[in-house]
């Protein structure tokens, strides 16, 4: 399936959120999640279905000053 992350075109086998982001090794509950604009809580990731061109955006906390 051809799904367009953070901008960036890629070719995935994942069939959910959670999925996506395991093979992604993206890990923690501390990651903000959005597909096609809307914002996917922690606890909808396993049942929300991709589909073909969805435009994900995986967000994760940065540390700095």
């Amino acid at each position: 399936m051809r799904l367009i992350i953070n901008g960036e075109a890629q070719i995935v086998e994942a069939a959910t959120l959670s999925q996506l982001l395991a093979a992604l090794d993206y890990e923690g509950e501390w990651l903000a999640t959005a597909i096609n604009g809307e914002l996917i809580h922690r606890e909808e990731r396993d049942d929300h279905r991709l589909a073909d061109n969805d435009r994900i955006e995986i967000l994760t906390p940065m540390q700095g000053g």
